[in-house]
């Protein structure tokens, strides 16, 4: 990468979106992880949302809680790990929508990459499974407290799971938005999903921003479902990309769709644009594991890499936002 892209000062910010709150340093999604990215500079915190048994949003990675809560430790919940199918694939594990709110209230959570982020394993345990409205109730306080605006970028995880287990995010995340005065279209909220028809029906529903995320293999569920050959690869053609404009403010693009790994920027950010689309790329994390070969550091696949020339390269792509688990580093890369 030329260095000059070290360098060349910055025409524009691009937001910064706290993904799953400041997860490189936090157990994800969880209180302490969104007020630590607050205060670490961020301008959104990213809350994934699934449904429990009696319908209220919690922020999870997805529907399944093995991996981020101590579920496996608890022996009066063994009976509930069960198989499912969820997003095309068949999963064993425990599911947020076979727990009421004050049973998953009895869990705790636990960092979801114990090998890679060995650091975070010292809060194992000690927060619990937040609700939408306490993250809608701490973004308030912290936009008082901070005296800037902080936003919320909620995803409504698998919505055609849900819808299918008669759980619909989408009305509760309308509702709990209303509820908190951020139903305008000038509120500082996105609402995100890697599906179409959810998103087109809360374009009619309520006016806030909307983002449809791309993913860099497969296909829209929801699409997949209704026999819709269109693939993630196919929306981002311009004559799909101008449709999206249609529902959304935006895209959210993996980072492989806009420079893919040793290679150039592909159009997608000009297209995007000129459709009137932001472009609000996932994800930026620090460790080796995650940089492209010629951005990693000589160590452990968990050591952190050369990740400044990473945010500096798509900000000279133009992107208007970047999702990071280091909400820290992506300020301190675009205050250089």
């Amino acid at each position: 990468m030329p260095t000059a892209l070290l360098t060349a000062p910055a025409t524009h910010v691009p937001l910064v979106i706290a993904h799953r709150g400041a997860s490189g340093h936090r157990p994800e999604h969880t209180l302490a992880g969104y007020e630590l990215a607050a205060r670490m500079g961020a301008d959104f915190l990213e809350p994934d949302l699934v449904s429990t048994a009696d319908g209220v949003l919690v922020a999870r990675h997805e529907p399944m809680i093995g991996a981020t809560t101590d579920v496996a430790a608890h022996p009066e919940f063994a009976d509930r790990r069960t198989v499912r199918t969820v997003d095309g694939f068949t999963v064993e594990d425990w599911f947020a929508d076979d727990f009421t709110l004050a049973e998953l209230r009895t869990l705790r959570a636990v960092e979801r990459l114990p090998l890679l982020r060995q650091g975070n394993t010292v809060y194992d345990g000690l927060f619990p499974v937040p609700t939408l409205d306490e993250i809608l109730e701490l973004r308030a306080r912290l936009s008082v407290e901070l005296g800037r605006e902080i936003g919320v970028y909620p995803e409504t995880k698998s919505p055609t799971y849900f819808a299918g287990r008669g759980l619909p995010c989408e009305p509760a995340l309308v509702a709990a938005l209303r509820a908190h005065g951020l139903d305008r279209a000038d509120s500082p909220v996105f609402v995100q999903s890697f599906e179409t028809a959810n998103l087109r029906a809360l374009h009619e529903e309520i006016p806030v921003r909307l983002i449809q995320l791309l993913d860099d293999v497969g296909a829209p569920t929801d699409l997949v479902a209704a026999g819709d050959p269109r693939t993630f690869a196919d929306l981002t053609r311009p004559a799909e990309l101008g449709a999206i404009a249609r529902y959304a403010a935006g895209i959210g693009p993996a980072k492989e769709l806009v420079i893919p790994p040793g290679g150039e920027p592909t159009p997608l950010v000009a297209d995007a644009h000129a459709a009137g689309l932001l472009v609000h790329v996932f994800t930026f994390r620090n460790e080796n594991s995650f940089l492209p070969a010629g951005m990693r550091r000589a160590g452990r696949e968990a050591d952190h890499g050369d990740v400044f020339v990473e945010y500096r390269a798509f900000l000279a792509a133009g992107v208007d936002g970047v999702f990071s688990d280091y909400p820290d580093t992506a300020v301190a890369a675009f205050s250089l």
